[in-house]
């Protein structure tokens, strides 16, 4: 109940701002995307990434910024060596938009064990409560649902280290990508036990207007 009231709401503010969401881009979007989501980085300098084809990398306080992809709904940035930053308008019903942002931190020997924290924002970036629109993000996402009774289930989930989660939007739809980074985190021994009731090490949700399903 508490997510159709708030869907609600929501959609009664973006009929009533409707000719300012219907115009918003992705660069419009980011140009304003506020200071504490991308720290050290000038409007002008955010500016000329978005709006110069030929403008793939841009200064940065860590650095520089390059711009990985970039379509009229999502925007990839590489934030530093381990860091990624994805932008992406999703649309729920009355032509309107919320902003998804996903932040991406690898690490590891390889760098190649990441965790993402997704966040969702109105056109105006106030943020929104995640509950309403993604499901609790977990390693059973990832499990054998029929084997959930068996003997040592129970444990494999409670193994320790086994919980980063990486998170991709696709550049032209609104599908989500959900990787399992369970590999490099355990010993062969429980990595054996924990595959038995893998079903799958990738999920996709799709996103329906209303939320990830």
């Amino acid at each position: 109940m508490k997510k159709y009231i708030f869907t609600l709401i929501l959609l009664v503010s973006f009929v009533v701002h409707k000719q300012k969401v219907y115009s918003q881009t992705i660069n419009e979007i980011f140009i304003s995307m506020p200071a504490e989501l991308l720290p050290g980085i000038s409007e002008g300098n955010k500016t000329m990434l978005t709006v110069d084809t030929s403008k793939t990398a841009i200064p940065y306080i860590f650095g520089e910024i390059q711009k990985v992809n970039h379509g009229s709904s999502y925007l990839n940035i590489k934030t530093s060596d381990v860091g990624n930053t994805q932008i992406k308008l999703l649309p729920v019903a009355g032509d309107s938009s919320i902003v998804s942002v996903i932040q991406t931190v690898c690490g590891g020997a390889e760098t190649d064990i990441c965790n993402s924290i997704i966040t969702f924002y109105t056109i105006d970036w106030k943020e929104l409560d995640n509950e309403l629109f993604l499901p609790s993000l977990s390693p059973e996402m990832f499990m054998d649902s029929s084997k959930k009774y068996i003997d040592n289930y129970k444990y494999a989930l409670s193994l320790p280290d086994i919980y980063p989660i990486s998170a991709k939007y696709d550049e032209t739809s609104t599908d989500l990508t959900l990787l399992f980074h369970y590999k490099d985190r355990l010993d062969n021994m429980h990595l054996k036990e924990f595959e038995s009731f893998l079903k799958s090490d990738s999920v996709i949700l799709q996103w329906d207007e209303s939320g990830f399903k």
